[in-house]
């Protein structure tokens, strides 16, 4: 009998290949990010043709366990990330609160001046000096975000010292005695990602990203910053929250 599998036990075959596999990932044989074995091994291991080995895997695919990459092979997947759009979006207890490491890194940053529409956003003259920082936003060790924030200078002199040393945008509006802040609006959209961000997020050519256009402002109403984040559409489910905390 190959390696696990009971025939003419009522159970079919791609289904006791898919929980096996499952349990293996749940142990720790394979690990988020992990490529499992090329199929014809696995048919192999199991016994089975391809036809079954593949059911097997879409199965596990459609229960975000593991991701199919056409030319690349069969990763495993942490499952998607649940993303709550509400008053007060942490990334970081956002994460955390799902049994997942969260980390930030800043990918670039530059001075500028703001444009209308960035102005408008932050209730600022046009031509306003405003930080335009480009960051990477990661839970145990895998690309969920990828964003670009737009941040008075003058108010915010330390953001990418602070931001180097922590991670958190939280903390860099901390550090200049912004305490609280909540989200006044948010728009979300979706497209195709781009060759740059598709490589930034680990993403195979032609992956969806759900993007968010977000203004932040702080406790008297003023705009701390104004932000557009892309969410890796396999990784990420955005949930709009209801009732007396509203996005």
């Amino acid at each position: 009998m190959t390696e696990g599998m009971e025939r003419g036990g009522g159970i079919a075959l791609w289904r006791q290949i898919a929980e096996q596999i499952r349990t293996e990932i749940a142990t720790g044989v394979y690990a988020v990010g992990d490529r499992l074995p090329p199929e014809a091994d696995l048919a192999a291991r199991f016994g089975v043709n391809r036809h079954t080995l593949r059911r097997a895997m879409a199965a596990l695919a459609e229960a975000d366990v593991v991701r199919i990459d056409q030319g690349r092979g069969t990763f495993v997947q942490a499952g998607r990330l649940s993303y709550p759009i509400r008053r007060r979006t942490r990334f970081s207890e956002i994460v955390s609160a799902q049994a997942r490491e969260p980390s930030g890194r800043l990918i670039g940053h530059r001075l500028e001046v703001a444009d209308e529409a960035v102005a408008t956003r932050l209730k600022v003259a046009a031509g306003t000096p405003v930080h335009r920082v480009e960051s990477l936003s990661v839970a145990d060790g895998v690309p969920i975000s990828l964003a670009e924030h737009w941040i008075p200078a003058e108010r915010f002199p330390r953001l990418v010292e602070v931001y180097a040393e922590t991670g958190s945008f939280t903390k860099v509006l901390e550090a200049h005695g912004v305490t609280d802040y909540t989200r006044r609006s948010t728009r979300v959209t979706a497209r195709v990602a781009d060759a740059l961000e598709g490589q930034r997020l680990g993403l195979p050519p032609g992956s969806a990203v759900l993007v968010t256009e977000n203004i932040d402002v702080d406790t008297a109403g003023t705009p701390v910053q104004t932000s557009r984040t892309l969410f890796a559409g396999e990784r990420v489910e955005l949930v709009v929250e209801q009732g007396d905390d509203p996005a």
